[in-house]
């Protein structure tokens, strides 16, 4: 399925009939779809439908078996991967760096696509990293170790860490996952402020009601391709999220919140009582 936006000027990422396999396995096939400069765009699916593998590959950590993604109007497979680094930023669903790390110092790794030094960062890049920590409230522990902080801390951290690397779009993988409620929505917040400031913002995500308040697109995908795709009132409904999740539910339209969705049981009649 092919899904377009109308403004080509705007366009920041545009993918053609992108696949993806893993061995013998298709993990994405044939996806088509652009992305608008400052859309905060959803990646919806079960499992297995290839959130996180299309994440790799507009990050260009997996190269494509076949079809071509356009950055800014430019083929990244002919980017070097630094090329890359300074325009997408990678935010993963867990902090891979070492515990030990102070706060400062992991956002610090932000600025590495642009450090000119063999080793050091510059007082530039400092400033900005100082700069992202602020954004992301996260200066009344900047002097802690990762494995002092909590899931929702250590979240604002590579968050901030992506600011750091002043790129104009994030990839983020689950951003919620592992997060209390109270966070799940600062998180939320965070990312569309992000977006209504300019930058992109393409997160994998399971939180359907989340997804439908804070994202201007959703992309469902099922099996490795785009069943829907559009704005959250057009794609989320009853008989999609069977068809996608196997899954019968409630999608309620309630003021001031939007669309919510109450899964009740499974289609084999799993489910509450």
């Amino acid at each position: 399925m092919e899904c377009s936006l109308d403004c080509e000027s705007r366009v920041t990422i545009k993918v053609e009939g992108l696949s993806y396999r893993y061995n013998s396995a298709s993990a994405l096939d044939g996806l088509t779809f652009e992305v608008e400069r400052g859309e905060l765009v959803g990646l919806v699916g079960p499992n297995g439908s290839g959130k996180t593998t299309l994440l790799k590959c507009l990050s260009r950590v997996l190269t494509p078996c076949s079809g071509v993604i356009l950055l800014d109007g430019r083929d990244i497979s002919k980017m070097s991967l630094l090329e890359v680094a300074r325009i997408c930023a990678s935010v993963p669903s867990e902090f891979s760096a070492d515990v030990n790390l102070p706060v400062v110092d992991a956002v610090l790794l932000g600025r590495h696509p642009h450090v000119r030094g063999v080793w050091w960062e510059d007082e530039r890049d400092e400033e900005v990293a100082m700069r992202a920590i602020e954004r992301m409230k996260i200066s009344d522990f900047a002097r802690r170790r990762l494995g002092e902080l909590s899931s929702g801390e250590k979240q604002r951290v590579m968050l901030a860490k992506a600011l750091a690397q002043e790129a104009k779009v994030l990839l983020v993988d689950e951003p919620v996952a592992y997060l209390d409620i109270r966070y799940q929505l600062e998180i939320m917040e965070i990312l569309r402020t992000l977006a209504d400031d300019g930058v992109t913002v393409i997160a994998a995500m399971h939180q359907l009601s989340l997804a439908a308040r804070y994202c201007d697109k959703l992309i469902v995908l099922k099996k490795g391709r785009i069943v829907a795709c559009g704005k959250p009132e057009e794609v989320i409904c009853e008989e999609l999220i069977e068809d996608v999740y196997g899954v019968k539910a409630f999608v309620q339209k309630l003021p001031s919140v939007g669309l919510v969705v109450i899964p009740v049981a499974t289609v084999d009649g799993g489910g509450v009582r």
